[in-house]
């Protein structure tokens, strides 16, 4: 899970959910970051509701009807409702076409292309920097936009196709650090870094835009 991490004098580990849906972890100069992820970690279900009710205040339910918008790409689309009765859902480029437009037509929609793009993405860096994973699953979560787990698998949120293309990139790469780096520690980022030197735009782009991606 991304978050913000502020050191002060403090004794104690606190949570925020700040107003653009991102956690803030405020802790003592010297707690180890194992410490405070395994504190995170027991919180996950608590974060989770957080997140949840601050992005569904911020913006309303699509209703999937003509000329609404949806993402793909990091931009903005109209939803054209189309009388052909085989059109589920298609791109043009310029709009979505679709004769029975809802969330899991959509779901469905974003799950093919994520698997389409980004997968060979990832294949390309895993390949590129020697970081061989096992299996890769695609998913729909509110909070993780993806992980690793000990064993290297990795998840990934496939809802990120609506993100750019550098925005994937970024949590691809990010995934694939923890691979050699089991934490978020400097000599992870530093990786990330080496791997992907302008991820900091991409992470801050994930930071004040991710709700929009999980608001279906």
């Amino acid at each position: 899970m991304d978050y913000q991490l502020i050191r002060s004098k403090r004794k104690t580990l606190s949570l925020q959910i700040n107003n653009n849906a991102e956690l803030i972890v405020r802790a003592p100069n010297r707690l180890s970051i194992k410490k405070i992820e395994q504190f995170i970690d027991i919180k996950s279900a608590w974060i989770d509701s957080k997140i949840h009710t601050c992005s569904n205040k911020k913006l309303a339910k699509p209703e999937y009807k003509q000329d609404e918008d949806f993402l793909y790409l990091g931009n903005a689309y109209p939803l054209n409702i189309t009388l052909e009765q085989n059109t589920k859902l298609s791109f043009n480029g310029v709009s979505f076409e679709s004769s029975t437009a809802s969330k899991e037509v959509f779901l469905d929609w974003y799950k093919d292309k994520f698997r389409e793009i980004a997968l060979p993405r990832l294949d390309y860096y895993a390949k590129e920097h020697q970081l061989p994973y096992k299996q890769v699953r695609l998913k729909s979560q509110k909070t993780l936009w993806g992980s690793c787990s000990g064993v290297n698998n990795i998840n990934l949120n496939y809802l990120l196709i609506q993100a750019p293309i550098s925005v994937i990139d970024y949590v691809i790469v990010h995934e694939l650090a923890h691979i050699k780096h089991k934490n978020h520690s400097k000599d992870f980022w530093g990786f990330v870094a080496q791997m992907l030197p302008n991820y900091k735009a991409s992470k801050r782009w994930l930071q004040e835009n991710g709700h929009k991606l999980k608001n279906l």
